[in-house]
C-alpha cells in the first residue's frame, strides 16, 4: 500500500510527453516542412509519401506516437498568422 502511494506520482512526471523527431511511418528524421494537421496536432514526416501513408490510417500512426511517449506539437488555429 505505502509503495503505491509513492509510485503514483512518478506516473504523472511529465505530462506533455517528448517532442516529435521522428516520421511515425518510416522512422527518418523529420522535415518540418512535410507535416499534416490531424485533430488539433502537427504531425511531421521524412517525406511526402509518408505524409499520404499516414493519411490512409491515421489512428495507426497517432498510437505508434503515444506508444514511443511522444506528444506531437500543436497544430496553429486556423486563420492565424
Amino acid at each position: 500500500m505505502v509503495f503505491s502511494l509513492l509510485a503514483a506520482p512518478l506516473s504523472a512526471a511529465d505530462p506533455k510527453g517528448k517532442p516529435q523527431t521522428t516520421c511515425p511511418v518510416l522512422g527518418g528524421n523529420i522535415d518540418k516542412n512535410v507535416y499534416v494537421d490531424y485533430q488539433g496536432y502537427r504531425i511531421y514526416f521524412c517525406c511526402t509519401g509518408c505524409d499520404a501513408e499516414f493519411k490512409k490510417n491515421p489512428e495507426k500512426y497517432m498510437k505508434k506516437l503515444q506508444d514511443q511517449g511522444v506528444t506531437p506539437e500543436k497544430a496553429p488555429a486556423a486563420g492565424k498568422k
